[in-house]
């Protein structure tokens, strides 16, 4: 009611102002420009209405045993969650408690997922937020929502009776990235300043103990002072899962879904090298998206199979090459799985000349374990595996093509690696201090070795090549047993 009687005689002080021949031209720009600054104050608000602060035990409740391929990162959690949860044990020894635990690893391996499980295991109210919401243009904002951000954690454990807060920081490298690299305005130091300031703060006889946790991928960009002792105590490694932990990951994203008899789990870990937690389950999210298109009831082997090369590659595209482009891309694809196969047997897990994403076909490969370590020889064979597409389109057509170019480019990776690594004719060297000269020399025997060697294997198999490309016309996709018995008719 106030707000429409203050609208009502501003209005009426402006018609009179008006008729008695004031100009109004500057202060309806100081109106103009307080409203819109009243806006702005208002659209960004307290920070904490924008932020995750449930408790955890209000939301749906994450248990370390929710958690997947992950068993190193929460043996080390729990140990470190275990000092603040046996507080006078550790006090009696006389250890210092933890202030903040930092996540490092690569994009969705589940750190905010591990932060989740600890906040349940500690029993605390959670708390979350992500380092963009705090720096802004404005001077000293960030500052300020770091310090709401403390008091606003301690506040909600008094009033849900906890004696714990556990404060999620996401992204903390935009928040503590090192000082002294924008040199535009402070903000940014003022806010780590606030954070640093904040978090030594945090002492043992608090009634209510906070805990700092920390998520990023690029460790590298963070400021030293805040990853010194004292600050964040303890880091935590979150990586890709290996084939074990994949497994355990798809049990989890399946437990809720109709699988068929046919479904191999322990397969598609073998499959998916490299997958992420975030990987595996959307991989077992379009599976279901692509059973229900079907009309079926259960999920089968073939739609994970389908949803592999989705998550990896992307959507089927409507656009379809003509039938001579077809045909190249049938080649190519054929040399790159003839290697593969004939470099380590078993290794092809289907082609297909589907076009997805940027590719217009795609050979899959399974490895029979996970591979960490690798020698000369194998880096070689994954070369020639490279290479094999574009010497097939050049032995059975006569010419190369553009198709070829990411392949390029993952050649020339593996073979700059086995320079740096110390593997090639140069012995232990250092790439960046090589004359330009010395190394495109040295890169070039690498790749020239393995063309060599693929023509004359590719001679030898070019009839095999030729069954697998007329096959991959007709059908668009083989799987790798199919290549196997066609090679075997050869032998």
């Amino acid at each position: 009611m106030s707000r429409e009687v203050g609208l009502g005689l501003g209005t009426a002080l402006l018609v009179f102002l008006a008729l008695s021949g004031v100009d109004l031209a500057p202060l309806l720009f100081l109106a103009a420009l307080s409203g819109g600054l009243y806006y702005i104050v208002r659209s960004r608000g307290p920070l904490l209405k924008n932020m995750d602060i449930a408790p955890a035990a209000a939301k749906q409740k994450i248990t370390f045993a929710d958690i997947g391929g992950q068993a190193a990162a929460i043996r080390e959690l729990k140990e470190a969650l275990d000092f603040i949860k046996e507080y006078n044990r550790v006090r009696d020894l006389g250890i210092r408690p933890l202030k903040g635990i930092l996540f490092t690893g690569p994009p969705g391996t589940g750190k905010t997922m591990l932060a989740r499980a600890a906040a349940a295991y500690i029993d605390s109210v959670f708390l979350a937020a992500s380092g963009s919401e705090f720096v802004e243009m404005y001077a000293g904002v960030g500052a300020q929502r770091v310090r709401k951000l403390f008091a606003g954690a301690r506040e909600m454990a008094r009033r849900a009776g906890k004696q714990y807060a556990l404060i999620f920081l996401d992204e903390i490298e935009i928040l503590g990235g090192r000082r002294g690299q924008t040199t535009s305005h402070l903000e940014y130091d003022q806010t780590l300043n606030q954070l640093l300031v904040e978090m030594d703060g945090i002492k043992a006889a608090d009634k209510v103990r906070v805990l700092v946790v920390g998520a990023t991928n690029r460790v590298d960009m963070l400021d030293p002072a805040l990853l010194r002792p004292g600050r964040f105590d303890r880091q935590v490694r979150v990586e890709l899962p290996d084939r074990q932990g994949r497994l355990e990951i798809l049990r989890l994203h399946t437990r809720n879904k109709p699988l068929a008899g046919d479904v191999n789990l322990e397969q598609i870990a073998r499959e998916t090298f490299g997958f992420s937690g975030a990987h595996l389950e959307s991989l077992a999210n379009e599976a279901a998206i692509l059973a229900m298109r079907e009309g079926v009831a259960q999920i089968h082997h073939r739609h994970f199979h389908e949803a592999v090369d989705k998550v990896m590659l992307g959507e089927v595209l409507d656009r379809r090459p003509s039938r001579q482009e077809m045909y190249r891309v049938a080649v190519h694809e054929a040399g790159h799985a003839l290697v593969s196969e004939l470099c380590q047997p078993g290794s092809v897990s289907s082609l297909t000349i589907t076009p997805r994403g940027m590719a217009l076909g795609y050979m899959r490969q399974a490895p029979r374990d996970d591979t960490y370590l690798y020698t000369r020889e194998y880096m070689e064979n994954q070369i020639a595996v490279m290479l094999g597409g574009l010497i097939a389109e050049e032995v059975l057509l006569g010419s190369r093509s553009t198709g070829a170019g990411n392949d390029l480019k993952q050649a020339t990776a593996l073979a700059r690696q086995i320079i740096q690594s110390g593997m090639s004719e140069l012995g232990v060297v250092e790439v960046e201090s090589l004359p330009v000269e010395i190394l495109h020399n040295a890169l070039s025997n690498i790749l020239n070795r393995q063309e060599q060697r693929l023509r004359s294997l590719i001679d030898q198999y070019a009839g095999v090549v030729q069954s697998v490309a007329a096959i991959l016309v007709e059908q668009e996709r083989i799987s790798g047993d199919c290549l196997r018995r066609i090679l075997q008719q050869a032998a």
